[in-house]
C-alpha cells in the first residue's frame, strides 16, 4: 500500500475505533448521570433521528465541497461535541438537555465525514494510477478493518469501564481519536477530495466545471434539485437499488435477530451472556471473508463470489433460524458473517463503480437514509411474531425472508454482469472507467484502458 493509502486507512479507523468507544461509554454516561433509562432513549432517539435527517441533506454537502474538508471539518465537529462531555459536566453538570444538545452537535459531523470518506475512496484509487482491481482490494481490505474495529472498539470502552468506571473524562479518549482522524486525513492530496463531474476535461461540457457552480446550484430550489438527483438515480439504476434493498435487507435481519430473537432466545435456554457473543462472531467471520474476497481478485469473478455469498447467506440465516442448540446459533452466526465479508465488500464495489463521482454523495446519503429508515419497517413484524408464535417461528420466518430475497438476487438481470458494471448518470449509461471518474483527460488516459460500452445494468 502507498503512503496515501496508509493515511486513508488510519483515518478511517481511527473515525470508528472513536465511534466504537463511544458506543458503550456514551449511553452508559447518561445512565450514570441521569438515572433514568427513559433518557437515555430519549437521547438515542433524538441523536439518531436528527442524524437520520442530516443523512439526508449531507450528500448535497460532500457533492459540493471537496470531500477531504468536508471529511476534516466533520471530524472536527465530532471530536468538538465529545470533548464538550468533560467541560460541560466539570462547569455545570451533565443533564438530560446537554446529553441532548450534545448529541444532536456530533452528529453534524458523525454522517457527512462517513459518506465523504467513502466517497473518496475512488479518487484515491485513481490518484494513484491503480493496476486493475485495487478497488476490489481495498472495499476489502476495507470490510475487513471494520469487522475488526467492531469488535476492538466497543471491547476498548468496557475495558475502559472497568478500568476507570463510567467518566465522563473518559470521553477525551474518544474526541482524542477523531481529531486524530481529522489530522490524518490532513495529510492526504487535496485533490483527493475534488469533486468533478464524470465528463469533465470535456470541452464546452457544463459538467466539467465545479458542481456548485452550475447554473441553479444555489438556494433552496438547488438543494432540492440536487437531493431529487440523488433519489432518482438510486431508484432508477437496477443494480444500485438492488444492491440498496439488499444492504437494507441484511440490515433489517441481522437487528432483528441481534436485538428480539436472540437475546430472548439466550435468556430462554438460561444463558444470557452468549448474547455478546452474536456480534463478535460475525464481526470474526466478516473478517475473515473480507480478506479472502481482497486476496483473490482477479482469480475468482465477481459473479462467483455472489452466487457464493448468497447461498452460504441463505444456509447461514436458515440453520440459525432453526435455534437448534446455543453452539448451532453461534456457528451460524460465524458462518454469515464469512459470507457477509465478501457480499458487502462486492456490492460495495460495484457501487462506487455504478454512481458517478459528481452524484456519489447524494446517492450513499440517501442509501445511508434507508438503511436507518429499514429496520422501524419490520423490526415490530417480527417482534409480533416472535411474542405470538415463538422464538422459532421468527427465526425461521427471518430466514425464509432472507432466502426469498437471495434467490430473486439470483436470477435478477441487475446481478448478472457484476464483472464488467457500466458508469451510469441520471438518465443513461456510460461505458466511463470507474476509477477514473473525475481526473482530468491526461489521468484518464494512464489508467486502464476503457470498458465497451455497455447496456443498462
Amino acid at each position: 500500500m502507498t503512503r496515501h493509502t496508509l493515511a486513508y486507512f488510519g483515518s478511517y479507523c481511527l473515525s470508528l475505533l472513536g465511534n466504537g468507544i463511544a458506543s458503550v461509554l456514551f449511553p452508559l454516561l447518561v445512565l450514570a448521570k441521569t438515572g433514568d433509562v427513559l433518557a437515555a432513549g430519549i437521547v438515542a432517539t433524538a441523536t439518531t433521528g436528527v442524524g437520520a435527517v442530516i443523512g439526508v441533506f449531507a450528500g448535497v454537502i460532500v457533492d459540493r465541497f471537496n470531500r477531504r474538508t468536508v471529511s476534516i471539518i466533520s471530524d472536527t465537529l465530532s471530536a468538538l461535541s465529545v470533548a464538550a462531555l468533560p467541560i460541560v459536566d466539570a462547569v455545570w453538570g451533565l443533564n438530560l438537555t446537554w446529553f441532548v444538545a450534545l448529541g444532536v452537535f456530533g452528529a453534524f459531523g458523525d454522517v457527512p465525514g462517513l459518506t465523504s470518506r467513502e466517497s473518496m475512496l475512488p479518487r484515491l484509487v485513481a490518484h494513484q494510477h491503480a493496476q486493475s482491481g485495487a478497488l476490489d482490494r481495498l472495499v476489502g481490505v476495507r470490510e475487513a478493518l471494520s469487522g475488526v474495529l467492531l469488535i476492538v472498539g466497543p471491547g476498548l470502552g468496557g475495558l475502559i469501564v472497568w478500568l476507570a468506571g463510567v467518566s465522563s473524562a473518559a470521553m477525551w479518549i474518544t474526541a482524542g481519536t477523531s481529531l486524530a482522524a481529522a489530522l490524518v486525513t490532513l495529510t492526504l492530496p487535496r485533490d483527493i477530495g475534488t469533486v468533478l463531474a464524470s465528463t469533465a476535461g470535456q470541452s464546452g461540457s457544463p459538467d466539467a466545471a465545479d458542481p456548485s457552480q452550475r447554473p441553479g446550484a444555489a438556494g433552496v430550489t438547488g438543494v432540492l434539485h440536487d437531493l431529487l438527483e440523488g433519489w432518482k438515480f438510486l431508484l432508477g439504476h437496477r443494480l444500485v437499488l438492488g444492491a440498496t434493498a439488499l444492504s437494507a435487507l441484511s440490515v433489517v435481519v441481522l437487528t432483528a435477530l441481534q436485538v428480539v430473537v436472540l437475546p430472548a432466545y439466550f435468556t430462554e435456554v438460561d444463558l444470557p451472556g452468549l448474547t455478546g457473543l452474536v456480534i463478535f462472531g460475525i464481526a470474526l467471520g466478516s473478517i475473515v471473508g473480507a480478506g479472502v474476497y481482497a486476496a483473490t481478485v482477479g482469480r475468482v469473478s465477481r459473479r462467483t463470489w455472489f452466487i457464493v455469498s448468497v447461498c452460504g447467506s441463505v444456509i447461514g440465516f436458515l440453520a440459525l433460524g432453526t435455534l437448534a442448540s446455543p453452539w448451532v446459533v453461534l456457528a451460524a452466526t460465524v458462518w454469515i458473517g464469512l459470507t457477509s465479508g465478501p457480499f458487502s465488500a462486492l456490492l460495495g464495489v460495484v457501487q462506487i463503480e455504478a454512481i458517478p463521482n459528481e452524484l456519489r454523495g447524494r446517492v450513499l446519503s440517501s442509501q445511508n437514509a434507508v438503511m436507518l429508515g429499514a429496520p422501524a419497517v419490520l423490526l415490530t413484524p417480527i417482534a409480533a411474531l416472535a411474542a405470538g408464535f415463538g422464538l422459532v417461528a421468527a427465526g425461521l420466518s427471518v430466514g425464509a425472508l432472507v432466502t426469498l430475497a437471495m434467490l430473486a438476487a439470483l436470477v435478477a438481470p441487475a446481478f448478472r454482469s457484476l464483472d464488467t458494471v457500466p458508469l451510469g448518470t441520471p438518465s443513461t449509461p456510460q461505458g466511463s472507467l470507474p476509477v477514473a471518474q473525475g481526473l482530468p483527460p491526461t489521468e484518464q488516459q494512464s489508467s486502464h484502458s476503457p470498458q465497451p460500452p455497455n447496456t443498462e445494468v
